[in-house]
């Protein structure tokens, strides 16, 4: 066996380091299972209990990855946050649709399997289901010399939620003087980077620059994790009758906003209503970008959109602060076709 084994390691694969960081990462894992969890880490597939007490479940399926958003990660060494992100592209979506998230699963593709890195990696994709409430139930690390540089990788997640079928949220619900409620950002989130990376020439940055807009480095702040979510919006679901909801992804608002709103219906938005984070005006600053060309490209300090009718605004945002979340009026909805008008 040991022959194969290192016939294997000669073309570049070293399945020794395989077991190394599954060892490795088995405790962070562990945080997350629930009594749900019906087999541990290790098996040829995750199993998971659907809960009760719902009359006609549905599952609301989400997948993504972290992007070029990774190169950051590579540049500074720093690997235990990004998981975090790859959590929330997927859970975020899901509860969009009023749904909660059951379990996760993740993809790590490896140049070189280094198992501290992916020990580190992971750790943080545990990090974020527990701040979302799921359970990571299984994964894989392939290691593909030759087609990742050995000091590079890929990471990318799936995730099942579940919600109750007459407690979908359907848009075309939304109605004329609805009220938008902004949920503010950490961040760029993990949307944009090509142009971030681009404008700030991150390849050959410092990127330890402090910035004292931003109150840290423009290394720390473009890898700040994707904001979870799940808990301040299932919090608000549970006591309000949510119309619908917004994840402010790749498009920013012109692309993300219109997806929550039904035909014939547009968000009308002040742009000196929007709280723009700090993050935003040194990109536009640096890359002479236009507001406009901002406002399609990025969250611009709005991570999530919930729209509420205009009697529920002031609760909503109640519920939301308790929950930690800043959250405030950001707009309303009209008569019209554009999708997103921005005065």
């Amino acid at each position: 066996m040991s022959n194969f084994t290192e016939s294997y390691k000669a073309a570049g694969v070293d399945v020794t380091a395989g077991y190394k960081a599954v060892e490795l990462m088995k405790e962070s894992v562990q945080k997350t299972m629930t009594s749900a969890v019906l087999n541990g880490l290790g098996g040829f597939g995750g199993m998971f209990e659907l809960p009760q007490g719902y009359k006609n479940p549905v599952l609301v399926s989400g997948t993504d990855g972290v992007g070029t958003k990774l190169k950051l990660a590579f540049l500074q060494d720093k690997h235990d946050t990004v998981g975090i992100d790859c959590v929330a592209m997927c859970v975020n979506d899901i509860v969009c649709c009023g749904a909660k998230p059951l379990f996760f699963l993740d993809y790590v593709a490896v140049g070189k399997n280094i198992p501290e890195k992916v020990a580190s990696i992971v750790s943080g994709v545990a990090k974020g289901c527990l701040e979302s409430g799921c359970s990571l139930i299984g994964g894989e690390t392939a290691e593909m010399p030759g087609f990742y540089p050995v000091d590079e990788y890929d990471l990318a997640g799936f995730a099942v939620g579940i919600v109750d079928k007459e407690n979908i949220l359907d848009n075309n619900n939304v109605k004329t003087d609805d009220v938008l409620i902004a949920i503010p950002s950490s961040g760029v989130h993990s949307n944009g980077f090509s142009l971030v990376r681009k404008v700030f020439n991150v390849e050959s940055a410092d990127l330890n620059q402090y910035i004292e807009s931003l109150g840290c480095t423009i290394g720390e702040a473009l890898l700040t994790p994707t904001k979870l979510y799940v808990k301040p919006a299932l919090a608000v679901l549970e006591q309000v009758k949510v119309k619908s909801i917004a994840h402010i992804t790749g498009g920013g608002f012109f692309e993300n906003i219109p997806r929550a709103l039904p035909k014939g219906k547009t968000a009308k938005i002040k742009k000196d209503d929007v709280r723009i984070l700090p993050i935003f005006d040194l990109i536009r600053q640096t890359g002479n970008i236009p507001l406009d060309h901002m406002f399609s490209t990025f969250n611009m300090g709005v991570g999530m959109v919930m729209i509420v009718s205009k009697e529920d605004a002031d609760k909503t945002i109640e519920i939301l602060k308790a929950n930690g979340e800043q959250a405030y009026v950001l707009g309303s909805v009209v008569d019209g076709e554009e999708g997103v008008i921005l005065c």
